[in-house]
């Protein structure tokens, strides 16, 4: 945390009903929201406003700012990022602003993909995709960008810590020592964080590349393009397949039957 905001968080820290302590910190990351925003607007249709998502965003912010907890240790934007960014697409499934047709064919090329690692034992091309739906490679390209939106945050959708019923962690969270103190949620938080290292080490170089540029370095599309040579919009197809692979493993990872725990 930054020096400046400290005394305000202790203020709050001491007293949660200290209104004015709370409106400060929400001023104090407002930023960190609008980062966010721009992040996720990045790979959404035109028709979606950036003002709106920020709006969204202000949600997860203050949602953060009253259940963090200092004793886990962790940065409070490490905390806050993935509440906003959840808050922001929860708000946007809401109103479900992507088409029925669009959501069609991403479920398609995603089953396509399912079916594809399960028979090559390793991720399809996108040659071997177009052959398996019977589409020319082009329009798997046009699938990917259509699916761009749908899985901007998918890393943050796969599951939840602690079963159905557990709290939202994205499993980026689980990448960090958050300190958990349920040792079933911690035990099943390494869990996710070994399945999600695997899928993420399985990808092909270039795929492994931007889910990590991206996630992780926070570097956003048009910026990873200029780094590997290719244009924003291919940048966006490559993430939108290699999120698909992630999506595919980590759910055949978590459904396994687990040892049990003594």
């Amino acid at each position: 945390m930054a020096d400046d905001v400290q005394p305000v968080w202790d203020r709050f820290f001491k007293d949660p009903t200290d209104q004015d302590a709370r409106e400060r910190l929400i001023l104090s990351y407002a930023a960190l929201v609008k980062f966010v925003a721009g992040r996720v607007r990045a790979a959404l249709p035109p028709s979606v406003d950036h003002g709106d998502l920020v709006s969204y965003g202000m949600i997860g912010l203050i949602d953060a700012i009253e259940r963090f907890d200092v004793k886990r240790s962790v940065k409070f934007e490490t905390f806050a990022i993935p509440r906003i960014r959840g808050a922001m697409l929860d708000e946007l499934r809401a109103l479900d602003w992507v088409p029925r047709s669009v959501r069609a064919r991403g479920r398609e090329l995603e089953r396509a993909m399912t079916k594809l690692q399960s028979s090559l034992r390793r991720d399809p091309t996108e040659e071997e995709l177009a052959a398996e739906l019977d589409i020319p490679i082009e329009e798997v390209h046009e699938r990917l960008d259509a699916s761009a939106a749908m899985s901007i945050v998918a890393l943050e959708d796969i599951t939840t810590v602690g079963g159905d019923e557990g709290d939202r962690v994205s499993l980026l969270d689980t990448l960090a020592d958050v300190g958990a103190e349920e040792p079933g949620q911690a035990i099943e938080a390494e869990e996710t964080r070994a399945a999600l290292i695997g899928a993420i080490d399985s990808l092909i170089d270039r795929e492994r590349s931007v889910i990590v540029l991206y996630y992780f370095e926070g570097f956003t599309l048009a910026r990873i393009g200029d780094i590997l040579g290719v244009t924003e919009s291919r940048i966006s197809q490559i993430h939108s397949k290699a999120v698909l692979s992630l999506r595919a493993r980590m759910a055949e990872a978590l459904a396994e039957p687990r040892p049990a725990r003594r």
